[in-house]
């Protein structure tokens, strides 16, 4: 019995040391390596968050490397583990669209007319996010104005690359369309929204429908802090917010390599722009230049980046970073022009902060209306946080309700 007990004190005692270590070290990586600045909205709560996304990625690297499971899958074991009960306003059910696994929002209250539809694809880079991630955020959508929400659940990289998750959004969406009198949505009501990576695929979505006379013409996307190129990792944004959580400029460029070719092997020479040859970087400079974009988000610092040209081998590996189907700010004006009204919004702390700047830019001359909602105090992910109990952030609601 004695042996026992010590064993239990033992074992607690390290549990507990290593409990401190971990956090200990993570709060030491944070003030390290993350730029908190003094616009930042609650700025005490973004540091708290980012330690335990810190102390999260630290232990499933942990596991990893003894074997257990890796990095990427403990990640989503732990945002999968959030579950909420039945909403007294809405009506949920999960279904499949073309095998596709979605989550249906629809509300309780009878409607004198048919629904708004929207089709909601979550963020995380491609690679994390779930139906259950963006839980929170879908209900209130489908709550707060009165729609049908469609979460779609994406196939993730690195085990499925580029263009799985495109395509199964396109066909989720597709079958929506298709069977709309089935959810009581007007089709001439269909929405396409999405934030962060889910954004680019909201993008890219709208684009290839935009063309399809066989199904109804969609009324507006919204794009939340979406990525839309990934030529340019040394616009503006990305120089002033490089490492402003929740997402560093190295993340930013590593999640996209994940999704194209599920390895990040060539993370330096996409960073620093060495991925491109320079006659394709002129081609698409007219859009991409840091010259689009207004002067007053020059202020907090930029120092122009010097074109650099890459080696055939890098550029085989990494060239259909220009297929507008990844990349939606590349896509010919042709296209662009046929785009539905369209709302987009921006965060002042977010290194994707000017692929929605040059997309509404875009978007402009080519005769589409836009509304544009800058939080001038928001951070990548604000959004998700929005009602995370203690953890929410003001600024969030205030995005949240202009989305609505």
């Amino acid at each position: 019995m004695a042996v026992a007990y010590t064993l239990l004190v033992l074992f607690l005692a390290v549990f507990v040391a290593g409990f401190i270590l971990l956090v200990m070290g993570a709060i030491n990586f944070h003030f390290s390596n993350a730029e908190i600045p003094p616009g930042v909205n609650q700025p005490v709560k973004l540091r708290i968050i980012h330690i335990i996304l810190i102390s999260r990625a630290v232990v499933g690297r942990i596991l990893e490397n003894i074997g257990i499971c890796s990095q990427v899958s403990f990640v989503r074991y732990l945002q999968g583990r959030k579950t909420l009960g039945a909403d007294p306003k809405l009506f949920i059910k999960d279904l499949c669209f073309e095998k596709v696994p979605v989550r249906i929002y629809q509300p309780k209250v009878p409607s004198a007319s048919q629904w708004r539809g929207v089709m909601f694809f979550h963020g995380g880079g491609w690679v994390s996010g779930s139906l259950e991630t963006h839980e929170k955020l879908c209900r209130s959508i489908a709550r707060e104005s009165e729609s049908v929400v469609v979460s779609v659940g994406y196939r993730l990289a690195p085990e499925h690359k580029y263009p799985a998750a495109y395509e199964d959004c396109l066909n989720a969406t597709i079958h929506f369309m298709k069977n709309i009198e089935h959810y009581g949505v007007d089709p001439a009501r269909i929405i396409i929204c999405g934030d962060s990576a889910g954004g680019n695929l909201a993008a890219a979505v709208s684009q290839t429908l935009a063309g399809r006379s066989d199904l109804p013409r969609l009324r507006a996307q919204i794009l939340i802090y979406p990525g839309l190129q990934v030529l340019d990792f040394n616009l503006p944004s990305y120089q002033q917010n490089r490492g402003v959580p929740l997402l560093f400029r190295e993340c930013a460029a590593f999640f996209a390599l994940q999704y194209l070719n599920g390895d990040a092997s060539n993370l330096e020479e996409v960073l620093e722009g060495c991925h491109m040859p320079i006659d394709i970087k002129l081609k698409y400079r007219k859009w991409l230049s840091p010259d689009n974009i207004p002067e007053k988000f020059k202020i907090r610092g930029y120092k122009p980046h010097v074109l650099l040209d890459c080696t055939t081998e890098v550029y085989e590996t990494v060239k259909r970073f220009c297929e507008p189907n990844l990349c939606p700010l590349l896509a010919e004006d042709a296209v662009i022009h046929q785009l539905p009204e369209s709302f987009i919004l921006t965060c002042e702390y977010d290194v994707l902060r000017d692929d929605g700047l040059l997309y509404k830019k875009r978007l402009e001359d080519n005769g589409v209306r836009v509304t544009w909602y800058h939080l001038e105090d928001g951070f990548h992910g604000i959004i998700s946080s929005f009602n995370s109990d203690w953890l929410s952030f003001s600024s969030g609601k205030r995005g949240l309700d202009n989305i609505v």
